[in-house]
């Protein structure tokens, strides 16, 4: 990069620190101006939703009814039950663990050697000159272990997310898969619920709770400045992963 592109991005860089300062000093003591309502489709960026959905009825009125046939109204139950249908599950974790784990162990071992009597010939060895022959060697070894751990650990989420019906299995099971973005500043906060559900474990409200959902799969974290932070960097990752020490 040359000295003069280097001044003009500092210089920009200026300009719009500049307008951003002003235009915060000229809104002192005013409330914040909330954007516009825009069309989303118009919006740079815009991609269509595509979701799985039931095939299509044809629409049919029963002769001298003011219903027509299929109608999700009046009396019929509203709850989820084929492809495309929306339903709340209510995410409710507790996890709580305290496990508590000791051992110990001790041997001790004694082993000893000895020569007393070897033709009278221990008292006239230059080798045992001094020594005891019935006291030639002994070995004493000592063994102990001890080993103590404990984890506790506590989790709780609740909240609630909508979830859309994906398929509906030969027994009449419904495959969930719903999915939740908030983004806050720089943070994107994400949970994301899937698994299988009875039709009749659906509260009248079109709510299920989530302990009643089979191959659960929840999951609730994060993206971001923040998260980045948190984690280690990837070469320490890798150190932790290869290093048998």
């Amino acid at each position: 990069m040359t000295v003069s592109r280097l001044a003009v991005l500092c210089l920009s860089g200026a300009l719009l620190a500049g307008c951003n300062t002003a235009d915060r000093l000229t809104n002192i003591g005013a409330t914040p101006a909330l954007s516009a309502i825009e069309d989303p489709t118009a919006q740079a960026g815009y991609r269509p939703v595509r979701l799985p959905m039931p095939d299509i009825q044809p629409v049919s009125y029963a002769s001298n009814s003011l219903w027509r046939t299929g109608s999700r109204a009046f009396f019929k139950d509203q709850r989820a039950a084929k492809v495309g249908d929306l339903v709340t599950v209510k995410i409710n974790v507790t996890d709580k663990a305290n496990l508590n784990n000791e051992t110990k162990r001790s041997r001790s071992s004694n082993e000893s050697f000895g020569l007393p009597n070897a033709f009278g010939l221990e008292t006239k060895t230059k080798l045992l000159a001094g020594a005891d022959p019935s006291k030639l060697l002994t070995a004493e070894a000592v063994t102990s272990n001890d080993g103590a751990g404990s984890v506790q650990r506590a989790e709780t989420v609740t909240t609630s997310v909508a979830a859309i019906v994906t398929q509906v299995l030969p027994n009449g099971n419904l495959v969930l898969e719903g999915r939740q973005e908030i983004r806050i500043n720089f943070e994107v906060r994400e949970l994301i619920v899937g698994g299988v559900v009875r039709p009749e474990d659906i509260e009248s409200d079109n709510t299920i709770d989530s302990s009643k959902i089979a191959q659960a799969r929840i999951a609730y974290g994060g993206r971001g400045q923040i998260t980045d932070v948190q984690q280690p960097r990837y070469g320490q990752q890798f150190l932790d992963i290869v290093l048998p020490f």
